[in-house]
């Protein structure tokens, strides 16, 4: 997405502005909504964070003509869905649509401040580690007395996706 940043604020002298990151921006914005009014977790919790980056990653990379597909949340909902699904490969369609936006801003030449926001939000989900219920246990095999059954440490986007999905359901 073209910012009006990027066209520089040096009159004819070509100098450049600030490159503002309204995509991203407006991606996460949407995320947020969306997990607030879920009312899942509390929102000053690391589960929120992955919730809101990767909705925000999933809103802000679903947007193919780079227009702010987040302005037409409601037409976008399907689609936010299907991505989001428990079968889908998520982190694949993520991996491969990071690398197209990073050649395609690589042959502009010119810095992509959206996509920097997306790789760092991309770098957290992947990198840190939240505690989480163990989706794959065995049914029944908690340990008396357990209060949320067997609890394993999973990558932040594992726990993000389906709050996320869950979210835009509430929604």
């Amino acid at each position: 997405m073209l910012h009006r940043g990027q066209k520089g604020t040096g009159g004819a002298d070509g100098g450049d502005g600030l490159a503002v990151p309204m995509a991203w921006l407006y991606a996460e914005y949407i995320a947020d909504e969306l997990l607030r009014t879920g009312d899942l977790m509390p929102p000053t919790s690391f589960e929120f964070r992955a919730g809101r980056d990767a909705l925000a990653l999933t809103i802000f990379l679903s947007d193919t003509k780079e227009e702010l597909s987040g302005i037409r949340v409601v037409t976008q909902l399907e689609t936010w869905l299907s991505l989001t699904a428990y079968d889908q490969p998520w982190q694949d369609w993520v991996c491969e649509r990071m690398d197209r936006r990073t050649a395609r801003a690589a042959e502009s030449g010119r810095p992509d401040p959206d996509l920097e926001l997306a790789w760092a939000a991309w770098r957290w989900l992947e990198e840190t580690e939240l505690l989480a219920p163990d989706l794959d246990a065995v049914p029944g095999g908690s340990v008396p007395g357990e209060d949320d059954g067997p609890q394993v440490w999973t990558p932040a986007w594992r726990l993000g996706l389906p709050l996320g999905h869950l979210a835009i359901h509430l929604f």
